[in-house]
């Protein structure tokens, strides 16, 4: 058999899938990655699942906004019905409703794209069919980016149509629209985008789903922790201590910040700090897969 006829096998034993051939350009090899990781989340039901979840969501804010909200507004805040400051108070109502429900959705769907996701990556490094991959024409790096990128591609997915249809659904309800809620979005979808760089380095050190999904979630929870610096700092009582709880509140990503980012934007109110929680989240995700990266290349399978 020729070089030529060689194919690889994608990662994913789902119906469907195409093999790559040798010649095939690594932007080929790389979506055909993406495409596998999509593959392989449906058939383990990772995918059904989480989309699943979003849409009881869905379902239970379609059942609570049966009730009139403008006017349960109104009465709840004692507002006479023709009062001139009653449009601009029902729009102060609305628009902190979509703050909360937004902080909500970005609270939920990382959590559950963590649960959901924390598997996809040790999988692909079980005993033979590690090997198996890696005895194909696909570079180590780019088997590591293929698989990140389709695990978030997924719960991207997830983010837009969980976060947009609740946007309709209050839209629709209340006839006041806050495209800004929509910020939630990307800013969830970043927020989860550097968690995954955690999960891919844990998952290649330790090829255990588990341990990720724990360290990812202890993750988020020493971040907002860290967040309280300006608390903590003035009740340490040693310098030492101080700097240190500074240093680990650059370290870590800033899944806090980025949550409090989402608030003033929705609130239309200037975001006073959101240029250094992007960047130094940002630079946090970069290194952290950089790492994985490399402990891959260098790992005997």
């Amino acid at each position: 058999m020729s070089t030529e006829s060689q194919v690889l096998r994608p990662p994913l034993t789902a119906a469907g899938s195409q093999p790559i051939h040798l010649s095939t350009s690594p932007l080929q090899v790389f979506l055909a990655l993406i495409w596998d990781t999509v593959q392989e989340a449906r058939a383990r039901w990772l995918f059904w699942g989480l989309f699943g979840l979003s849409t009881l969501l869905i379902l239970f804010f379609l059942f609570i906004l049966k009730i009139d909200v403008v006017q349960g507004a109104i009465s709840f805040m004692g507002l006479p019905a023709g009062a001139g400051r009653t449009v601009f108070s029902i729009e102060k109502f609305v628009r902190s409703a979509y703050m909360f429900v937004a902080i909500f959705l970005y609270v939920w769907g990382t959590f559950l794209a963590i649960f959901a996701s924390a598997g996809l990556i040790p999988s692909v490094l079980e005993p033979g069919r590690i090997g198996l991959l890696l005895s194909k024409p696909v570079s180590r790096p780019m088997l590591l980016l293929g698989r990140y990128a389709g695990t978030l591609l997924v719960v991207a997915l997830n983010n837009t149509y969980l976060i947009a249809s609740i946007y309709l659904i209050i839209g629709w309800k209340t006839d006041i629209w806050y495209h800004s809620f929509l910020y939630a979005i990307p800013l969830a979808t970043f927020n989860f985008a550097v968690i995954l760089t955690v999960v891919v380095l844990i998952g290649v050190l330790s090829e255990s789903a588990a341990l990720s999904l724990m360290v990812a979630v202890a993750l988020m929870f020493i971040s907002s922790l860290l967040a309280q610096r300006q608390i903590v700092v003035n009740l340490l009582n040693s310098e030492w201590s101080r700097q240190l709880w500074q240093a680990l509140y650059w370290i870590i990503p800033k899944t806090w910040e980025l949550g409090k980012v989402m608030r003033d934007l929705i609130l239309r109110e200037d975001p006073a700090y959101w240029i250094a929680p992007l960047w130094t989240s940002a630079a946090f995700g970069v290194a952290v897969f950089l790492g994985a990266v490399a402990r891959f290349q260098r790992k005997d399978y």
